[in-house]
């Protein structure tokens, strides 16, 4: 339901066997105008709103957010980025980490455009 509503956003999912060779294929299926967003549960952690501003800043660009699998992230490929979010301190299989951005992504749009589906 919140994919049909954010036209634009595109999910590819990347599965390889390791974290290093994982790490290869995202920074090589990225643009090179994407800024790559890596969620962690080391990355900041914001509210709906400061996430919502959050992305405002960025204006136009394109932003990449990676869900890592069940062993997460490789530290290079976090280290190598300007941010990190957090959706929680707990850690979440991939599929539901993936529907809670989803759902933030369109909240964070409503909330821009002074929509009434947030009610914070």
């Amino acid at each position: 339901m919140y994919q049909k509503r954010l036209p634009g956003l595109m999910i590819t999912e990347i599965r390889d066997a390791s974290l290093q060779r994982e790490a290869e294929a995202i920074l090589a299926a990225l643009n090179s105008n994407e800024v790559l967003v890596p969620l962690s549960e080391e990355g900041e952690v914001l509210t709906s709103v400061s996430f919502a501003k959050r992305l405002e800043k960025y204006g136009s660009q394109r932003l990449a957010f990676v869900i890592g699998g069940a062993d997460g992230l490789s530290a290079e490929l976090k280290n190598s980025t300007q941010w990190q979010l957090s959706l929680s301190a707990m850690t979440l299989p991939h599929e539901l980490a993936r529907l809670l951005l989803v759902e933030q992504l369109y909240r964070a749009q409503t909330i821009l455009q002074g929509g009434k589906y947030h009610r914070g």
